[in-house]
């Protein structure tokens, strides 16, 4: 290295492999050393991970200023078993608008390779195969195009750099009328109106669910009002119609809530700034003042539009009377935990239900159904936490879910769950406490709607509505319990050091104007093996004590931390906020680590 290049840890990056191959390259298998001479940067993602998605949008902007020199690979590491899919992947790939190659591995066999703990993380690589960065979930663009621009220079000096054409073939485009649509809403005039989420505009379908009316949106994603032939969305989502007769949007990756006037087609933006809602934003106030995090369903309820704000585990309400909007329940910690709306955590709140005395939500990476009483409290009917999922049907308490993403109130008092990644089409009824399986064989399933005494499902990967009668009988299904594949972390019983290792970006420092810059927050499943050292602290280090009694369980970590341009001559530097939630399954032994290191941004130096 010669002497003006930065010194900086090298590690020399292990192979790429997966048994499902590569997607977007026409067809070529790929190795590091086909790619030697670019600088990749390795996006370990699942398609289930709203904080996954949210850096699939982050590096758009990276991948297109430096599409000559950069690589960017998607390794593709399930949670769920139906993303371990090959054709689920392939899906994804496209609902998201990937712009880049993806390695299908559903073993996590690079995942293990690599030494990941949690979704999303990225890898930075040299031109000469030497792994420089590691980066743990949202907010490190900046970090990462600072860092490319490094590599750059100190590559081309050396000779080392090779510019050119990136190994990303776009799929061939798929002439449907939908693609993969995401919610529906019945309109008063019996048609639908219909989230056509990967392509960017919402479309109203005649009575047969198949016929178009009319298309809203310019179908290319950005952020514009209008017309409904110029305005535009950004992978739209739910819909709910208010009592004047205008339809609201859930703009997801625009993180807006728009209206849509019915009459004249006429878009315009209700709430939300086009920015992500980050810690320490404001969580109430105008609400074209107020930024919001992957909005993902709307349902009006009890005088307000309740919001599923799926990137950020919360839930959100809008006052069309005030013009605000305001936080109405969650932590932002993701997990399942009940209780008074401010103390309860939700994961990926995905879909909504209102009945005049619940509303009901599809929290679906705890594959959960759970409710919200009129004072506030938050109740769960199915489900358990993160990382236990499957098809069972049965008594509520142990009832299975898989990722489901929508909710539909029926007329007897219970609900119909669109069971997304079992394909299925599930009810639970209050009255019983009984999970039953409505339908099968639908494909990813994301919504429904009641039409008289049919229920028309949203079919989101068969790009379709499908229009099903309600059975009086359920379908029996063969019993399936999974638990995620991710292995645990042998660790020794009692101490264990919990190090959350942030290194701040080159030319940043730690952000102290306001006090401390970091945060930390521990709890654990079940809460009897944490000992002590559970709780909030600014202390990205801690030591934990845990109950050798408790074999198993999984530990929570939220880990933030604030970092600023470091120029003396600036008096109002550009911050920026890194942070990432963990959930590591943890096993104790005695030959276990007695060191748990979780890496935010940088390399771990033990």
């Amino acid at each position: 290295m010669n002497d003006s290049a930065p010194r900086r840890a090298r590690v020399r990056a292990p192979e790429l492999t997966g048994k499902g191959g590569w997607l977007n390259t026409g067809g070529q298998q790929y190795t590091l050393a086909d790619l030697r001479g670019r600088i990749v940067i390795l996006d370990f993602w699942t398609f289930c991970c709203i904080n996954c998605l949210h850096v699939l949008d982050e590096l758009r902007e990276l991948e297109e200023k430096h599409r000559d020199t950069v690589v960017v690979i998607g390794v593709h590491s399930p949670k769920f078993v139906h993303e371990a899919e090959h054709q689920a992947v392939v899906d994804a790939v496209e609902r998201y608008g990937v712009e880049h190659p993806v390695l299908d591995d559903p073993e996590l066999a690079t995942w293990k390779q690599y030494a990941v703990r949690a979704w999303p993380t990225l890898v930075v690589i040299d031109p000469e195969g030497y792994v420089v960065a590691q980066h743990a979930g949202e907010g490190h663009a900046h970090a990462i195009e600072r860092l490319v621009a490094e590599l750059e220079a100190e590559h081309e000096a050396k000779g080392t750099l090779r510019r050119g054409d990136g190994p990303y073939v776009p799929p061939e485009p798929e002439p449907t009328v939908l693609r993969f649509p995401g919610k529906a809403l019945l309109l008063p005039s019996g048609t639908f109106l219909v989230s056509d989420t990967t392509r960017h505009r919402l479309v109203e379908l005649a009575e047969d669910g198949e016929s178009v009316v009319r298309r809203i949106g310019s179908g290319t994603r950005g952020f514009a009002d209008g017309p409904s032939d110029t305005a535009a969305f950004n992978e739209p989502q739910g819909l709910t119609l208010l009592d004047d007769g205008s339809v609201v949007v859930a703009d997801t990756v625009n993180h807006a809530l728009r209206r849509l006037d019915l009459t004249t087609g006429e878009v315009t933006t209700l709430a939300g700034t086009g920015r992500q809602w980050w810690q320490g934003s404001p969580t109430s106030g105008p609400a074209r003042e107020v930024d919001l995090s992957s909005p993902w369903d709307v349902a009006l309820w009890q005088g307000k539009v309740w919001i599923a704000m799926a990137g950020v585990h919360q839930l959100w309400a809008y006052d069309p009377a005030e013009g605000t909007v305001a936080v109405t329940a969650g932590t932002t910690n993701e997990g399942l935990v009940d209780g008074p709306g401010t103390e309860a955590w939700f994961a990926q709140p995905s879909g909504l239900a209102a009945t005049p005395d619940r509303l009901w939500l599809a929290d679906s990476e705890t594959s959960a159904l759970r409710w919200v009483d009129p004072d506030g409290s938050v109740h769960t009917a199915v489900g358990t936490g993160l990382f236990d999922f499957g098809h069972r049907d049965g008594s509520a308490g142990q009832a299975l879910l898989q990722h489901p993403l929508g909710v539909t109130a029926l007329p007897d008092g219970s609900v119909a769950v669109a069971d997304t990644y079992n394909h299925a089409l599930r009810r639970y009824d209050p009255a019983t406490g009984d999970v039953t399986t409505l339908a099968t064989d639908l494909r990813e399933p994301s919504d429904a709607v009641l039409v008289g005494d049919d229920i028309v499902v949203v079919e989101s990967a068969r790009h379709r509505l499908t229009r099903l009668r309600l059975p009086e009988e359920a379908v029996k299904v063969p019993e399936v319990a999974h638990r995620t594949q991710r292995e645990a972390t042998e660790v020794a019983p009692e101490r264990l050091r919990l190090d959350v290792i942030f290194q701040a970006p080159a030319g940043q420092k730690l952000d102290t104007r306001y006090g401390p810059s970091t945060r930390l927050l521990v709890s654990a499943t079940p809460p009897e093996l944490l000992r002590s050292g559970e709780g909030a602290g600014t202390d990205l280090s801690r030591a934990l004590e845990l109950d050798p009694s408790v074999p198993e369980g999984v530990l929570h970590v939220s880990a933030m931390a604030a970092s600023c341009d470091d120029d003396p001559d600036n008096e109002y530097p550009a911050c920026h906020v890194h942070q990432q939630d963990w959930g590591v399954p943890v096993r104790l032994t005695e030959a276990g680590t007695d060191r748990l290191p979780l890496v935010l941004a940088g390399m771990d130096h033990p």
